[in-house]
């Protein structure tokens, strides 16, 4: 098979109904050239199933990449994702999030060596989250502001992250005050940088773990580009057993080690010590 232009990690954990969906938004892409790469940490068999059945229903190719079960492991099966794909583009999103029918168009268009790219989404309220159907992802329905507000959505001015468009995202883009920092559900890079710097540090389970492969980026030279309000997606809701502040007292301490001593590689990730 031919290799593709870009490899897309999208993260999950027995979600099968919001995997699903996410997966409906990939099939509506304006650009094809893309392969997906789950990275399941320790999903149970409804999900696997799930998986084999979208394999043989959507026209992408798909890899499964599975690790047992051992609580909250994203960077560790991240890690074993980055080295499944098999472009040297990646770009990672999560088994919650729908993308826009240009979502990939747009991190290709905006690549560029020496840099890698920071997108947001936009949240979407549990109700609208269980009311979008593969119809409405197909038919795009779903990313209308109008139709969002007939089904309840509130007027925000977040609500420009899915009207904007030309000249205006990319003044947003510009000007917005959000760091242009690397966001696990929505940010791009080559994967030769995300090995040199040995991908996300193992030690890091809930809270901040993919801002901190992000700095370490940017320690090693590559900078960012903000493409927030280009690359949009919808983050669908759910509940959040797994986030504690010890976690996020770990995480914090680490990325402050990393700032402090300028630190480019970590001993804990894709390769160990």
């Amino acid at each position: 098979m031919k290799q593709p232009n870009i490899s897309i990690i999208i993260s999950t954990y027995n979600s099968e109904a919001w995997l699903e969906k996410v997966l409906w938004s990939y099939e509506a892409q304006n650009y094809k050239d893309f392969e997906i790469v789950i990275a399941d940490d320790g999903s149970k068999e409804p999900t696997l199933n799930l998986i084999e059945k979208m394999k043989k229903e959507v026209s992408f190719p798909i890899v499964h990449v599975w690790h047992e079960d051992r609580g909250f492991q994203k960077s560790q099966i991240l890690n074993k994702a980055v080295l499944a794909c098999s472009s040297d583009y990646i770009l990672m999103s999560d088994g919650d999030c729908l993308a826009r029918e240009d979502y990939v168009k747009v991190h290709i268009d905006f690549r560029e060596k020496g840099y890698f790219l920071s997108g947001g989404y936009y949240m979407l309220p549990m109700d609208i989250s269980n009311k979008i159907t593969k119809e409405d992802i197909l038919s795009q329905s779903c990313f209308n502001l109008s139709w969002l507000k007939q089904h309840g959505l509130k007027s925000s001015f977040k609500n420009n992250k899915l009207t904007a468009s030309g000249v205006i995202s990319k003044l947003l883009n510009r000007f917005t005050p959000t760091t242009a920092s690397w966001n696990g559900h929505n940010a791009s890079g080559w994967k030769a940088d995300i090995i040199a710097v040995n991908g996300l540090d193992e030690r890091m389970q809930y809270g901040g773990q993919d801002r901190e492969l992000g700095e370490r980026l940017f320690n090693y030279g590559i900078k960012s580009k903000q493409i927030r309000y280009s690359a949009i997606c919808l983050h669908l809701d759910h509940p959040r057993g797994y986030k504690n502040q010890e976690s996020i007292n770990k995480n914090l301490a680490i990325r402050a080690k990393v700032k402090s001593e300028n630190l480019k590689w970590t001993e804990f990730g894709i390769k160990k010590g």
